[in-house]
């Protein structure tokens, strides 16, 4: 999966510049991110997560008001739920938030520190990666119909072989097609790649 591929290295990229880890959340449409990733320490994430606290997040907040990047200990806002102070508890002492895209489809990432402040220059590194990989995972505004036609199948319980026999290819056709309609969707499996067509309403 060539795409996944080229996400993946950026992904790892961004973890040599974040040695405490980072949440990306790529292409936030009705507060739902297309692709999500963190890589915080999980009792973090979990209390995170347990809380709601994205919705009183700070570094959220100006995410989704801003374009481009930012100290964490510069974002001036209300945090009446100490989510920086309790982030810090977890090693996540120094961070930054990076922000692209338009509103409608904002992607916004956290990346941290427990040692110093990001230099501008890692600022700038990831910063100019999270627009690459912002870039590289744009959700698709259709599946070919071919693509479509076998997902559809699958949905329905078809095995691979009847839904080939359906369609009048063969099984390895039909997985081909499975296969691209993942990477245009940018999953792993069939399974997902079914979910994501029905949230875009590509079925």
């Amino acid at each position: 999966m060539t795409v996944m591929l080229g996400l993946d290295h950026g992904l790892a990229q961004l973890s040599d510049l974040a040695p405490r880890g980072y949440a990306l959340g790529l292409h936030i449409r009705f507060a739902a991110a297309h692709l999500m990733i963190q890589t915080y320490d999980p009792r973090w994430t979990q209390r995170y997560t347990e809380n709601g606290y994205m919705l009183a997040d700070p570094m959220v907040f100006w995410g989704f008001g801003n374009n481009g990047t930012i100290r964490w200990s510069e974002i001036d806002l209300p945090d009446p739920h100490n989510i920086m102070g309790q982030a810090a508890d977890f090693g996540l002492k120094f961070g930054i938030a990076v922000t692209t895209g338009p509103t409608s489809s904002r992607t916004i990432g956290g990346f941290a520190r427990g040692d110093r402040e990001f230099t501008d220059g890692e600022m700038e590194k990831i910063q100019a990666l999270v627009e690459k990989l912002h870039e590289q995972s744009t959700p698709p505004d259709n599946l070919t119909p071919a693509q479509r036609m076998a997902l559809r199948l699958i949905a329905k319980g078809s095995r691979h072989a009847e839904a080939a026999a359906l369609l009048g290819i063969s099984e390895s056709a039909l997985k081909a097609r499975l296969r691209a309609a993942r990477e245009r969707l940018f999953v792993r499996t069939t399974a997902e790649a079914i979910q994501r067509a029905q949230e875009y309403n590509l079925l």
